[in-house]
């Protein structure tokens, strides 16, 4: 590779290291209801 080449590459990496970096956008998302319901204990043979 050529020496120019060389420094080309050296000098985009640095200009892409120096950038302004962008704030990090945290998404979140609260939880949501539960679809069903948990069963409830009916006792031994599910009678009341």
């Amino acid at each position: 590779m050529s020496k120019k080449f060389i420094l080309g590459l050296v000098l985009v990496s640095a200009f892409a290291a120096c950038q302004r970096q962008q704030p990090e956008v945290d998404v979140y998302t609260p939880a949501v209801d539960p679809v069903t319901t948990e069963p409830v204990y009916q006792g031994k043979y599910g009678a009341n």
